[in-house]
Order: C-alpha cells, then sequence, then structure tokens
C-alpha cells in the first residue's frame, strides 16, 4: 500500500457571510438561468456574492468566456484578500489549459469545478496549494441531488464527508493523496509542469462523449509514459455518451467502455473501483483534491481521511 506524498494544506473552512466569486474560464456562458440557479443554492447556504453574474452574458471572445486575460482576471484576489472565498467556476467546455500558459496569481480560498476546469485544479495542486474541489459547476449545480448538494455544502463548511460507493474489479486497499479528474483533459497535461505527484496517488477518473477506442488510446499514453504504473489505487466515475451505440453489431466486432477501463487497468497490482458518483451524471460528488482517502475495492468504499484544516 503506498502513501504518496504528503496533503497539501487546505484554506480555512467557509462561515456564513463568506464571498463566492464567479470564475469564467472555460467556454462562453450559454445559459444564465442555470448560473443563478446554481447561485441560489449557494446563497441559501449563507454564501454572498461578489458580482453581478449577467456581466458574463456579454463576455466573451469565440467560443471561449472572453480574451485569456480577463479569464485569467476572474482568479485575483478580491478586493479584500484576507477574507474567506469560494472561486465557483462557471462552466465547462474548454479554455482553461490556455490560462497555464502565462503566470496566475497563487489564488485563495476553494476553487471549485470540474470536466475543462481539471487544469486549473490540477495547476493548485502541482504547485503544492490546496482548496482544490472536484464538483459540481454552477451551472449544474442545481440540477445535482439533494445528497451531492449536501455534500457541497459538508465539505466547504468543514463537516464529515460519507463514504463514496462503487463497484470493486480489482480487489485490495490503498491509501494516498487524492486526485480527480477528466480523463481527456488530465492526458493533455501529461509531461507538463502542471501535473500533480502521481506517487502513490489515489486517482479518479470520469469523461464524457468519448468513444472506447478514444478512452483506450488516452489510458495507453498514461501506460506508455508510466503514469498509471505510479498509483496507488484507480477509481472509475460515469462515463457519458462513452459507449459505442454500433458495439453490439455482431458483423462489427468491438470493445465495450467497459472492457476497456477494465483491460486497461486489470495487470496494474492495484486496487480498481468503478462506478462512482464522480463526473458529468448527477450526482457529482464533490472531492477534496490532494488530500488522504482510502480506497477499499474489498468494502466498495472511497473514504475520506483527512479533510483540511
Amino acid at each position: 500500500m503506498a502513501a504518496g506524498s504528503p496533503p497539501v494544506p487546505s484554506p480555512p473552512f467557509l462561515q456564513p457571510g463568506d464571498r463566492v466569486r464567479l470564475v469564467a474560464a472555460s467556454s462562453a456562458l450559454a445559459d444564465l438561468e442555470r448560473l443563478e440557479a446554481g447561485l441560489a443554492v449557494l446563497q441559501g447556504w449563507g454564501l454572498r456574492l461578489e458580482d453581478d453574474p449577467r456581466r458574463l452574458q456579454e463576455r466573451r471572445w469565440g467560443y471561449l468566456a472572453g480574451r485569456d486575460s480577463e479569464r485569467a482576471g476572474d482568479l485575483q484576489s478580491g478586493p479584500v484578500p484576507q477574507e474567506k472565498v469560494l472561486m465557483a467556476c462557471v462552466r465547462g467546455g474548454w479554455g482553461s489549459a490556455r490560462l497555464l500558459e502565462q503566470p496566475l496569481p497563487p489564488g485563495e480560498g476553494w476553487l471549485l469545478g470540474f470536466s475543462d476546469v481539471t487544469s486549473l485544479l490540477w495547476h493548485r495542486l502541482a504547485r503544492g496549494q490546496g482548496g482544490a474541489i472536484h464538483g459540481p459547476l454552477l451551472t449544474t449545480l442545481a440540477a445535482e441531488p439533494a445528497w451531492s448538494q449536501e455534500r457541497l455544502r459538508s465539505l466547504l463548511f468543514g463537516e464529515p464527508l460519507a463514504d463514496l460507493e462503487g463497484d470493486a474489479w480489482v480487489g485490495g486497499q490503498a491509501e494516498g493523496p487524492l486526485l480527480a479528474a477528466n480523463l481527456t483533459v488530465a492526458t493533455h497535461l501529461l509531461g507538463t509542469p502542471h501535473l500533480p505527484d502521481l506517487d502513490g496517488a489515489i486517482l479518479i477518473l470520469e469523461d464524457v462523449g468519448e468513444a472506447p477506442y478514444r478512452i483506450e488510446r488516452m489510458l495507453t499514453h498514461w501506460r506508455l509514459c508510466g503514469a498509471l504504473h505510479r498509483l496507488a489505487g484507480i477509481g472509475f466515475g460515469s462515463f457519458a455518451g462513452c459507449d459505442d451505440p454500433e458495439e453490439a453489431d455482431a458483423e462489427k466486432p468491438r470493445f465495450s467502455l467497459e472492457q476497456v477501463l477494465r483491460e486497461r487497468t486489470a495487470d496494474l497490482g492495484i486496487p480498481v473501483l468503478a462506478a462512482l458518483p464522480v463526473g458529468h451524471t448527477p450526482g457529482n460528488a464533490a472531492l477534496p483534491l490532494g488530500v488522504k482517502v482510502r480506497l477499499d475495492a474489498a468494502r466498495g468504499r472511497l473514504s475520506i481521511l483527512a479533510a483540511g484544516s
């Protein structure tokens, strides 16, 4: 059982009255109503919005939510830097990796998002900073089931988190720092300085809209560069829309998504847990990255062992 690198320090937990800052780091905002619905959830917890969400409707550059400098500006410190803050990402799509070409501010408080936001979450971890949460975007938060919303609130406010349950594919138990990512986005961080330490880590992967052969191609790349072999354990969340619709055609033999995921990880000698509630299918359980977790495939559980300060 690999211990991995030490957990990263997390920011102070939030309290009612703390601030929410909007971060539009990826694609342009397409649905203001979904954004406002997500903000209403946070405001119901007593958090207060720092600015007007309507400004993002007009901020766009091609398919992006503004020029790189504008989107990076969302990560700058606010008017009162010493206050606690949740930097909540508006949506995914594409664009956050472009921001890594320029020096980004150290950031403050908590950073919440998933999918394309993987680039920012992993960049934060790679420079030794905690507070990265792989979880719902503001435009998906209101559609999350009640347990998922409550899990995010508990994480932000420093309350215990329930174990996540999944299906054991390869038995065993491992402990290490938690990583979670969109597979496609994380694959494009391999070989860059924005990749967190993988040694002894527990990695949870998810994706959306990728055919099984593309999933296989990416996992093979992880194998060829030795990245999968550095892990202590691996888990799979939802892979929404990733099964080949023609896989049942006997005249055109294909591998299913499950066959690909199983075959590319079965020989790693580490526990593998599947069907975790993480990814583009509600609910998308919030995960505090960099903290110590236990992946117990024998019991089919992922447990948070230390959730921060």
